[in-house]
């Protein structure tokens, strides 16, 4: 058998106070083998915990395993009403709280373990499923659940700077008791390393190692048992409503006998472990309390390398800007809840969720200027991400933001991402009133795939031809080809594909040569969708001019110049085809 380590050394090493995740509840069971029988193998861990207040740490100390294995739950008497979460260790008087609470059920024996309430709205938790996340912070994890094979939970534990927040918050410390055993079934105790019988005790724990002798198949001691049986004599079955009296020397009768299992001579070797300890409160309570700490994090703010601390740029008066790299924008709006919207062409704002956006610029050299007062003052998190995007002043601050927010003159463009938004549904009706089917199909994944397509996804290694595919998959994917091809039908035996099909439909209305011109854009979109598996270097150069972007010139420009040119057919579209609609009015 291999070697088993009874005396918990690696147990008894860690601190559940030093850990990332700190369980607050478990009863983890894991065994090997036939119980009763040489070979079996069985590990338990259990713990209990509960939060007391840091002025009641005598009494705290006094509390261990006994009292913290099971959940107190409710219980109730004409004179008192004990809640789910309350721990009293006597009776009436108030000690502390569970901060999680078990749940059975007769008619259901997977149970269910909550993690109590007031943590979930202090910290702002949502529930997924085990995990419970944190919207405002990335939608980290805080506290999860682990369940065992069969779905009953076995472990409940939270990440330890959540939970040192609030219990300084509520200024309690968190008395944690463990149980843990090792328990194995031998022959001879050779086959483990011959563990010796030993008790101690320590200031955290108190450890003992025992040999349990069994007769194989789960018999303690030499196997010997003894039998006592007692039975009523006056019931009669064959009654229909049988009433016996009260029982009695004459109407009972009792055997007894004694005997004795039989079989091999096994060893249980059972080391048992048990363990208090104190989770403090942490010293600041940022989350829940908002207590201010510094945060660490400085911003270069001049050319020459120099930086600021984010505690004094946090002053609306020092009017000031930040530079980042561009890629910090596709890192927030990937995250969870992340969200862009644009402002003018070249200034928007991007945020972790749609209600609190900060306001950027794009500078001259693709370089992206924040408001250092508006860096500053977001969440110490949020602003590690910024931070890690900061680079030293290069191109200046962009224009239409320091128009914006020290001219207060708003720049009068429109970036081609909110171009499209607004332009889909205005051809829609267009056609809608021409043809009498909208251009588009509708389809559920429209807007999240309309919300993918901006400027910054040409960062990426390939991103512009993978945004030229998500164009087409928005544009080319949904227009309905047989309601333009009803208005513009093709010569028997020869097939158009959807943007084939609406040029042939603008060749009705204006020349066939200036319809071809026209679709340039979208047609050299579609050819960049397909470069990966099918064009040559010459091909995907002339795909690109096709699509009026310039080959040599910034990822994050190309982006934006295949976002322009796209917006510029379809804008030249709408008009053609609001000119349609008006000949029809004047005609009438």
């Amino acid at each position: 058998m291999e070697n088993i380590s009874f005396d918990f050394a690696d147990i008894r090493k860690r601190l559940l106070s030093k850990a990332v995740w700190v369980p607050l509840r478990a009863s983890e069971i894991v065994s090997d083998g036939e119980p009763g029988r040489a070979g079996w193998k069985e590990e338990f861990f259990g713990l209990g915990s509960v939060a007391i207040p840091v002025a009641k740490r005598g009494q705290a100390e006094k509390i261990g395993w006994q009292e913290l294995s099971n959940s107190q739950g409710v219980w109730a008497s004409e004179k008192l009403y004990k809640p789910a979460d309350v721990f009293q260790r006597h009776e009436g008087e108030d000690l502390g709280v569970s901060l999680v609470l078990t749940q059975d059920f007769e008619t259901d024996d997977q149970g269910v373990w909550h993690l109590n309430q007031d943590v979930v709205l202090a910290l702002g938790l949502v529930r997924d499923g085990d995990l419970w996340l944190r919207p405002s912070e990335d939608y980290q994890e805080v506290a999860r659940l682990r369940r065992r094979h069969d779905g009953r939970p076995n472990l409940l534990e939270m990440k330890n700077e959540f939970l040192r927040d609030y219990l300084c918050a509520r200024q309690m410390l968190l008395r944690t008791a463990m149980f843990r055993s090792r328990s194995v079934i031998v022959k001879d105790l050779k086959e483990v390393g011959s563990p010796v019988e030993k008790k101690e005790q320590t200031e955290l724990d108190e450890y003992e190692l025992r040999h349990l002798p069994q007769i194989e198949g789960g018999f303690g001691g030499d196997g010997a048992y003894s039998v006592f049986r007692i039975g009523r004599t006056d019931v009669d079955p064959d009654e229909d409503v049988p009433t016996p009296g009260p029982g009695t020397d004459q109407n009972t009768e009792s055997i007894s006998w004694s005997a004795r299992h039989t079989g091999q001579q096994v060893i249980c070797v059972m080391a048992e472990l048990w363990r208090t300890e104190n989770i403090e409160p942490a010293e600041a309570s940022i989350r829940i309390r908002g207590d201010h700490v510094p945060s660490g994090i400085a911003y270069i703010t001049d050319a020459s390398g120099a930086t600021t601390s984010s505690e004094d740029l946090n002053d609306e008066e020092k009017m000031r800007w930040l530079w980042f790299r561009p890629e910090v924008i596709p890192n927030i709006m990937k995250r969870r809840g992340g969200s862009l919207r644009w402002y003018t062409r070249m200034t928007g704002g991007i945020g972790f969720t749609v209600s609190n956006l900060t306001h950027f610029g794009v500078n001259k050299v693709d370089l992206i200027n924040v408001y250092a007062y508006d860096i500053a003052k977001l969440p110490v998190w949020q602003q590690r991400i910024w931070a890690g995007y900061n680079v030293a002043p290069e191109g200046g601050v962009s224009d239409e933001l320091v128009s914006a927010q020290a001219r207060a003159i708003v720049a009068e463009t429109t970036g081609p991402e909110a171009q499209l938004s607004k332009m889909l549904p205005s051809l829609d009706n267009l056609f809608k009133k021409a043809i009498g089917s909208p251009l588009f199909r509708s389809h559920a994944e429209s807007d999240d795939l309309l919300a993918t397509i901006h400027r910054f996804r040409g960062l990426e290694h390939g991103g512009v031809l993978s945004l030229a595919k998500d164009i087409m998959r928005l544009l080319a994917d949904r227009m309905d080809v047989g309601a333009l091809q009803a208005a513009a039908p093709p010569p028997k035996g020869v097939t158009w594909g959807s943007l084939k099909s609406l040029e042939k439909y603008l060749g009705t209305i204006i020349t066939q040569d200036d319809a071809r011109k026209m679709m340039g854009p979208l047609l050299g979109a579609y050819n960049l969708r397909i470069a990966d598996a099918h064009l040559s270097s010459k091909e995907l150069t002339d795909a690109f001019r096709l699509a009026q972007v310039d080959p040599d010139a910034s990822r994050l420009e190309q982006g934006m110049q295949l976002l322009s040119s796209v917006c510029g057919t379809i804008d030249q579209i709408g008009k053609i085809m609001t000119e349609v609609e008006e000949n029809k009015h004047q005609t009438t």
